[in-house]
């Protein structure tokens, strides 16, 4: 639709009033992140770990021992912070530290067989939640959310290949693949699948203490 402002007026078509398809995109998938985020937390089971801490164990679990200063960048939190919350896992026998083998004056740290245990367990719960939610939409709207899961996928693999300016890092392990998919446009007031996975979470709640986030 065009908006004149008289003669020679700028027009919708004009230069800076042009539609912006990758920035509109890229506001819809930030907006859907958020949401998503969201429902991430009220699928967590309650378990007595916070999200940085749940996403350190993910971390280890998928990528192997790592030194604490490499954490502390992925998690994107201060070295101090995770010292300390490396110390809690380790007190709670989900992680432990290793020297490194390629400098035996460095340490790593490694989780556990109690860390894994914990994580599979955390993921079990989160999955039969999700299952529920995909149960409320129609089958065009799970269709969706299937065929996208591989751009989800590209997407995280993107922001661990290239950190954010100011060395800002997006902790994958946070969003842990919840079915996220075809995201939500931030300008549009139809959801799309990942937006119909996070109404159905709101429109009917799980059991009272099934949807408690991190602590």
């Amino acid at each position: 639709m065009e908006v004149s402002e008289g003669p020679g007026g700028r027009s919708a078509d004009s230069e800076g009033y042009r539609e912006r398809p990758a920035e509109t995109l890229a506001a819809g998938v930030a907006a859907a992140l958020e949401r998503l985020i969201g429902l991430f937390r009220s699928l967590s089971p309650a378990s007595g770990l916070s999200l940085t801490s749940a996403a350190t164990l993910a971390t280890l679990d998928r990528s192997g021992p790592s030194r604490l200063t490499r954490l502390a960048g992925r998690e994107g939190v201060t070295q101090p912070a995770m010292t300390q919350v490396i110390a809690r896992l380790e007190d709670a026998g989900l992680v432990d530290r290793t020297a490194d083998p390629a400098d035996g004056r460095v340490v790593q740290v490694r989780i556990t067989a109690d860390g894994r245990a914990m994580l599979a367990r955390r993921r079990a719960v989160r999955a039969e939640r999700v299952a529920g939610l995909l149960d409320r939409l129609s089958p065009d709207e799970r269709a969706a959310l299937a065929a996208a899961l591989p751009a989800m996928d590209a997407l995280v693999n993107a922001e661990r290949t290239e950190p954010a300016a100011g060395g800002a890092q997006v902790n994958a392990e946070r969003i842990e693949p919840v079915a996220g998919g075809a995201l939500v446009n931030a300008e549009r007031t139809e959801p799309v699948a990942g937006g119909a996975l996070a109404n159905a979470e709101r429109a009917e709640p799980t059991a009272a203490g099934l949807t408690i986030g991190e602590r």
